[in-house]
């Protein structure tokens, strides 16, 4: 009974353990493809999973992040017959798990395999310069290709990137070489467009000074000749003013000797001698009103017939 006992004990136990290695835990971005007696069955994807004993198997677990691989420098030749190295990087993502474990029997390698010869004869149809210049255009079509030739395999290729272009050493000196004098050009040819620049805006600074000064010459000239404009009008009118004074005194010491029964001849004397002092020695020229000369000429006929009186 013992030993019955133990085996009965010993057979569930087996029992357990085969239904416990039956059940499967798929985690998040995974996924597992199953097989039943060597045929595809069903592909697992995230939870818990149970399996037929003896009957079912995990053919392949499949990661469906994206995934990166970076493979070795490939040697091309472009159209201008220049051998130079490039290695790729290139980003994939599995989305069919069944394609993805039956459509080849390694992955990695089709895909690094399809890469080199996309990549030769894409390379193949451009030139040394195009090639250096073309990076853009050149992971454009390596993806559209990629994409293409392994949809078939579950893969879809995102990205496909240039990593290096190692042209031979000769090419290497030859352009640096180029890039030096093409630098020193450059150089050169902003040098001589600072001169240009600096000699023109020196050129325009004296412009502009010379005009400023004319400018300034000009307003104190035309300052000047207002002042002394504005000089003679002063002096002119304190001229006028003073003859208009002097006339008005004479004018009332005349009023006064009349008033005070001066004839008319003494009344003539004072107009002659108000135009006397208005003169004032500067003028060369007076002028004497008509009645003051008849006056005086009835005064000097006067004179006369009173000194032929006196000599008879």
């Amino acid at each position: 009974m013992g030993i019955g006992f133990f085996s009965f004990v010993l057979l569930i136990l087996v029992i357990l353990l085969v239904l416990v290695s039956c059940i499967r835990i798929v985690p998040q971005a995974q996924a597992v493809v199953v097989e039943r007696l060597g045929a595809y069955l069903d592909t697992w994807s995230v939870g818990v999973h149970f399996k037929m004993p003896f009957i079912d198997r995990v053919a392949k677990r499949v990661i469906l992040k994206e995934q990166v691989v970076d493979f070795a420098p490939q040697p091309v030749i472009t159209k201008d017959n220049v051998t130079m190295k490039i290695d790729t990087v290139v980003f994939f993502q599995i989305t069919d798990p069944k394609l993805y474990a039956y459509g080849v029997e390694n992955p990695i390698m089709a895909i690094e395999n399809l890469t080199a010869t996309t990549l030769r004869n894409i390379i193949g149809d451009l030139e040394l310069d195009q090639t250096l210049t073309s990076r853009e255009t050149i992971n454009t079509k390596m993806r559209a290709a990629l994409d293409v030739a392994t949809d078939p395999w579950g893969i879809k290729v995102n990205r496909v990137e240039l990593k290096n272009i190692i042209p031979p050493s000769a090419i290497q000196d030859a352009m640096e070489k180029q890039m030096k004098a093409e630098r020193e050009r450059r150089e050169s040819i902003l040098r001589a467009e600072g001169e240009k620049k600096s000699t023109i805006l020196v050129a325009e600074g004296k412009k502009q000074s010379a005009i400023l000064d004319a400018e300034a010459d000009k307003q104190a000239a035309i300052l000047h000749a207002e002042a002394e404009k504005e000089k003679r009008i002063r002096e002119a009118e304190g001229q006028a003013e003073a003859i208009l004074k002097i006339q008005q005194a004479n004018a009332d010491g005349i009023r006064m000797i009349k008033e005070a029964g001066a004839d008319q001849a003494v009344l003539t004397l004072k107009s002659l001698e108000a135009f006397a002092k208005a003169a004032d020695g500067k003028a060369t020229k007076i002028i004497i009103p008509s009645e003051i000369q008849s006056m005086a000429g009835l005064a000097k006929s006067i004179a006369e017939i009173a000194s032929n009186d006196g000599s008879h």
